[in-house]
């Protein structure tokens, strides 16, 4: 073999060899020898099978015609150094090297137009598409966005029926070993019959079986996943589901939008200072109110506490009882707008919420305040971008009542500061849950 075909051939293997999506094929026949490297995820299988493997076998008897065959269906010009070729390779070229010569085969699968809209995550000015249920299609997805030699994908299953196929995408430069380690070691420890679900397989992974926090994301987003592979983290995708599960993650990355990535620096901190501002609203506002009208109404202004009093005269029992009542209402409407139809849950749901608010107004069972409080609680939960810290801002919502309605303002201090000190007390693959904002790619170009 020629001296330079030999040194690329050498070099593709040392720099994909480790990705179970890279091909290393060696085809004979007939005394005739030639070796065929291409990314799998990225390039079109069947092209190659039909246009070029086959042809070999039953075409051409000499190299030299073969040879020729190939360099008339082929458009691409040669690179100049082996880096230009496997970066092409990360795109969908295929490299052929046959009688001492390298061809490049230009055999791109781009799988963009199998994807839909993303509906969780939704962004302003950034990329739309999702992930779809197919674990190839997905991995296509990462290569086209990721196009670094660094990037591996291992292959696995989990479920002991089911056999879920799944696959470890991670930069081999920039991950941390040990948090690789440990993402194997759960896969391998996961017993469950069946896995159909990126979150259901999240709940083996976690090493705490109760906890409230989610220790790993899970993001339908592509261009997140791709931010994260940056910041040296572990993805593990699944067959059958449009979710794909990020770890280690930090609070912060809950907190952090995919616009932040796409807005002006200014902006950015912005929106994230609303997001903490509703956050700390969610999880406090209700708790005020009984704090304030039960227990220590001397804090407020004069007029506020008797505007307050007043629209409060009709109701019946204790302030803690009224906001739960409400918050309780606004939470089986978010479940109903969840479990109805598409094609009716907004409606059914908006309409019902109005017509509770007000029927419970005017019957004197809520105050009008109360419903303005509960409005802002709803509004103030859903600027949280990622979907699992809803839940769990929900659960730390009605513990501090709790503590709230026995102890007043006391009871939420200490339970707010109970909340901080768990969070403080998490991790996630042994990085601390509350670690300081962890810089983007972008911000680190910066």
């Amino acid at each position: 073999m020629d001296e330079n075909a030999k040194r690329l051939q050498d070099y593709l293997l040392q720099q994909l060899s480790s990705s179970d999506d890279f091909v290393d094929q060696k085809l004979e026949f007939q005394g005739n020898c030639v070796w065929l490297y291409y990314v799998k995820s990225v390039s079109d299988e069947k092209k190659l099978h039909d246009q070029y493997i086959i042809p070999f076998f039953t075409q051409f008897p000499s190299l030299h015609d073969y040879s020729q065959y190939v360099k008339a269906l082929t458009t691409l010009k040669k690179l100049p150094d082996p880096p230009s070729i496997v970066q092409a390779m990360l795109r969908g070229t295929a490299v052929l090297v046959v009688n001492q010569e390298v061809i490049l085969i230009d055999a791109a699968k781009n799988e963009n137009t199998s994807f839909g809209e993303a509906t969780v995550e939704n962004t302003v000015q950034g990329p739309k598409h999702a992930f779809s249920e197919d674990l190839s299609i997905n991995v296509n997805l990462l290569r086209f966005r990721y196009n670094q030699p660094s990037l591996v994908t291992e292959n696995m299953e989990v479920g002991t029926l089911s056999r879920t196929p799944i696959c470890i995408a991670y930069d081999e430069k920039l991950v941390n070993k040990e948090v690789l380690k440990e993402v194997k070691k759960r896969l391998d420890r996961v017993q469950s019959v069946v896995i159909q679900a990126a979150a259901q397989l999240q709940l083996h992974l976690n090493n705490t079986k109760r906890s409230i926090l989610p220790t790993m994301m899970v993001t339908e987003r592509p261009d997140r996943v791709v931010f994260n592979l940056a910041q040296g983290k572990v993805a593990v995708l699944i067959q059958g589901t449009p979710f794909c599960i990020v770890v280690p993650v930090v609070f912060y990355d809950f907190m952090a939008g995919i616009d932040n990535f796409y807005q002006h620096y200014w902006v950015t901190r912005f929106l994230v200072f609303l997001r903490y501002l509703g956050l700390l609203a969610s999880l406090t506002l209700a708790s005020f109110y009984v704090a304030f009208t039960s227990y220590n109404p001397e804090l407020l202004r004069v007029q506020l506490a008797l505007s307050i009093a007043g629209s409060r005269a009709p109701v019946p029992y204790p302030s803690y009882i009224e906001v739960l009542f409400m918050l309780l209402m606004m939470e089986l409407l978010t479940e109903a707008s969840i479990r109805l139809p598409k094609t009716i849950g907004p409606t059914a749901t908006t309409v019902g919420g109005l017509i509770l608010g007000q029927a419970a107004t005017q019957a004197g069972l809520v105050s009008n305040i109360m419903i303005i409080i509960v409005a802002a609680v709803a509004i103030t939960n859903f600027v949280i971008p990622i979907t699992e810290m809803h839940f769990s801002i929900r659960v730390f919502r009605y513990i501090i009542l709790f503590m709230t309605a026995l102890f007043g303002l006391p009871g939420l201090v200490l339970s707010f500061l109970g909340v901080i000190i768990y969070m403080a007390d998490q991790e996630s693959f042994g990085q601390p849950y509350l670690k300081i904002f962890l810089r983007s790619a972008k911000e680190k170009t910066n």
